[in-house]
């Protein structure tokens, strides 16, 4: 699979347009660029049964899976509304990200 450069970082806080999760908001906790997922806060959410080992007790533990990053799309930080990713260079030549929505800068 080809490695795409993701517009979502570590941190953003974005809305889940498909799957089970529909319409909940959460805080990206990882980015995994070459498989094109990211892990949000309180979505995709999953039991697990895990063995006891020397470090952890065992038993059942709730973790968050991967979504993949076309079922999610950032939060407008005006509205909270899903919003596109676009870009914009500052006079002082910077590259800023920007919600294409409200014009708002991201950060």
């Amino acid at each position: 699979m080809t490695q795409v450069k993701l517009k979502i970082k570590k941190g953003d806080q974005v809305v889940v347009l498909a799957g089970k999760d529909k319409g909940k908001t959460g805080e990206v906790l990882r980015v995994i660029p070459e498989e094109s997922r990211v892990v949000v806060a309180g979505v995709n959410v999953v039991t697990k049964h895990v063995k006891p080992s020397q470090t952890s007790g065992g038993g059942i533990q709730k973790t968050e899976l991967p979504v993949h990053v076309s079922n999610v799309a950032i939060a407008d930080p005006k509205s909270g509304k899903a919003t596109r990713v676009g870009f914009k260079t500052l006079k002082d030549g910077k590259k800023v990200r920007v919600a294409k929505k409200s014009g708002e800068q991201l950060a």
